[in-house]
C-alpha cells in the first residue's frame, strides 16, 4: 500500500506491518501520520451525535496528548493512531448512510424553528413533513433541470406554506425551496 492510498482513502486503512512501513518509509512521516490523524478527527466530527464516534474521539484526543507530552514515541503513536482509523471505519460501515432527503427534512425544520414566533403558530413538525410528503409526489428524477419540475415543486411548496399562513414571507419561501432543490 502506498502512502498517497492512505491520504486519499481512510477507507483502505488497515493495521498491518506494510502500512506501518509505508508511512515510516514516506519522504516525511511525520507528516504522514498528522495527514491521518486530520482526517480521523474530521470524519469523527461528522458523527458526534453517536456515542460511539464520541468514544473514538475522545480516544484520539487523549493519544495526541500522551504523544504531545512525550508518554508515547512516535511508532506506538502511529500504531494507536491506525487502530483508531480502522476502528472508524469498520463503525462507519455499521451506520446507515444519511439519506439526502432525511438533511432536507433536518435542514427544513431548523428553517422553520428559526422563523417560528408568537404570529406562527406552525407545528413545525407537521409543516415539514406536508412539505415532504408533497414535494415526494409531485418531484420526479432530474426535477430540478427543468422548468416543468421546478414548477410544480414550488407550486407544491406554495400551497403548503398557504396552509399554514406563512405564504406571505417571500424569504421563507426562497429559502425552503433553495433546500427543496438541493436535498430533494
Amino acid at each position: 500500500m502506498h502512502v498517497e492510498a492512505i491520504h486519499d482513502d481512510l477507507d483502505e486503512i488497515v493495521l498491518d506491518a506494510e502500512l506501518l512501513e509505508a508511512v515510516i518509509g514516506a519522504p516525511d512521516p511525520r507528516q504522514k501520520a498528522r495527514e491521518v490523524e486530520l482526517k480521523v478527527a474530521r470524519r469523527l466530527r461528522a458523527h458526534l451525535g453517536d456515542p460511539r464516534f464520541r468514544e473514538l474521539s475522545e480516544r484520539l484526543e487523549s493519544l495526541k496528548e500522551r504523544h504531545e507530552r512525550g508518554q508515547l514515541h512516535s511508532l506506538e503513536f502511529l500504531k494507536q493512531l491506525l487502530e483508531v482509523a480502522t476502528e472508524l471505519v469498520h463503525i462507519e460501515k455499521e451506520v446507515p448512510p444519511i439519506e439526502d432527503e432525511d438533511r432536507g427534512k433536518a435542514a427544513l425544520t431548523e428553517l422553520f424553528e428559526e422563523v417560528r414566533n408568537a404570529d406562527t403558530p406552525v407545528v413545525v413538525e407537521r409543516l415539514v413533513a406536508d412539505i415532504d410528503d408533497i414535494v415526494r409526489l409531485v418531484r420526479f428524477p432530474g426535477w430540478q433541470n427543468t422548468s416543468a419540475g421546478e414548477r410544480e415543486v414550488r407550486k407544491a411548496l406554495r400551497q403548503t406554506l398557504l396552509k399554514y399562513k406563512l405564504h406571505r414571507d417571500a424569504d421563507l419561501f426562497t429559502k425552503a425551496y433553495g433546500y427543496i432543490k438541493q436535498y430533494y
